[in-house]
């Protein structure tokens, strides 16, 4: 097989496979989470296999197909916002190679992320409703997600190490 058409392939298998993730995220009663963090690893294998110009295709790809192919359309978006782009950001953050400047710069895009999540929350999908009713502090719930952020980067970044070092030969 020639490198050209192996690429392609292990793109679209990879990219049906996330979709797939996306699709059961949006309509499993329960575990959609994890649906969107195993949707997320894919393109880190695509910028590991292939770099990331690649990568950004596979992005954009999978994007394209969710959008065509699942019907709960607000519920891609979280992968389009923050879950499929992290792979990517991640790999250019890290590249900095100094711990303190990377972890300061994906909080900022975690927080950014979620700012607009928010924003979104309450312009589009709860207008007219009061959030006054939640049970805790909407600033302890941005700290309860920033600390999940920090077990899915480091999630992450295991799936990355066990990919290289256990997965990556059988491609």
């Amino acid at each position: 097989m020639t490198n050209n058409t192996k690429k392609i392939a292990l793109s679209g298998v990879m990219s049906a496979i996330a979709v797939l993730c996306l699709l059961f995220a949006t309509i499993m009663p329960t575990g959609k989470l994890s649906f969107y963090v195993l949707s997320s690893f894919f393109v880190s294998v695509i910028i590991i296999e292939y770099g990331t110009k690649p990568g950004w295709v596979f992005y954009i790809i999978t994007n394209l197909l969710a959008y065509i192919l699942i019907p709960d359309k607000i519920r891609i978006i979280p992968y389009t916002v923050f879950f499929g782009a992290y792979g990517i950001l991640k790999y250019y953050i890290e590249k900095f190679n100094n711990i303190v400047l990377e972890y300061i710069l994906k909080y900022i895009y975690f927080n950014a992320c979620l700012a607009i999540a928010l924003i979104f929350l309450r312009e589009i999908i709860a207008k007219g409703i009061t959030l006054n009713k939640i049970k805790f502090p909407l600033w302890t719930v941005i700290i309860l997600l920033e600390v999940i952020f920090i077990i899915y980067d480091y999630v992450y970044t295991l799936f990355i190490q066990y990919y290289r070092q256990k997965l990556k030969r059988f491609l």
